[in-house]
């Protein structure tokens, strides 16, 4: 049976602001792995190694968690660090009016466990990944980016579908692949 690296996802077009940000915390010189723009997403679910065989029932949830929804408007505001500043793993960008995504998140995490993938334990947090630090090189640089960045309006967007997307690890990074699309 052939599997893949899985999770669903809202994909996020690159943007001006993003791209600023990115070379910005590029030339910190710190030792940090950056999302390339094209790449950026929302994850709602990761899913991890999963049966190619599951992937219409995947899609079926993944459209029933949706059904009550109508594309709806997000902001992509502010950014911070994962865990803390003291221990910096993960540079993102926040967004407002995430509680629709928080909503669809937890219905695909409550009904996907019917196939076997593993339920969340920490609360659902709505956010982009922009880069993972690597080591602590440069780390009060990356601060100061933070801190410019902490409370900017980075964009508005409108989200109107989600996506099952695969994921192909490279020596390059990854490369996502849209498997279904599921639109609202």
């Amino acid at each position: 049976m052939q599997k893949f690296r899985g999770f669903i996802a809202i994909d996020i077009k690159p943007f001006q602001k993003l791209i600023e940000f990115e070379n910005e915390i590029k030339n910190t010189g710190a030792n940090v792995k950056l999302v390339e723009p094209e790449n950026i997403h929302l994850t709602l679910k990761f899913l991890g190694d999963t049966d190619e065989i599951l992937i219409d029932k995947i899609e079926e949830i993944t459209k029933n968690s949706v059904s009550e929804i109508e594309p709806f408007e997000i902001k992509l505001i502010g950014s911070g660090v994962f865990p803390n500043e003291r221990y910096i793993k993960v540079i993102w960008i926040g967004i407002e009016n995430g509680e629709i995504i928080s909503k669809i998140a937890e219905k695909i995490d409550e009904q996907i466990s019917s196939l076997g993938f593993e339920k969340e334990k920490r609360k659902f947090s709505a956010h982009l990944t922009i880069a993972r630090i690597k080591s602590v090189k440069n780390k009060e640089k990356i601060i100061q980016v933070i801190e410019k960045y902490r409370n900017i309006e980075f964009t508005q967007l409108k989200v109107n579908s989600i996506k099952l997307k695969k994921s192909t690890l490279t020596p390059k990074g990854p490369i996502y692949t849209t498997l279904k699309e599921i639109k609202f």
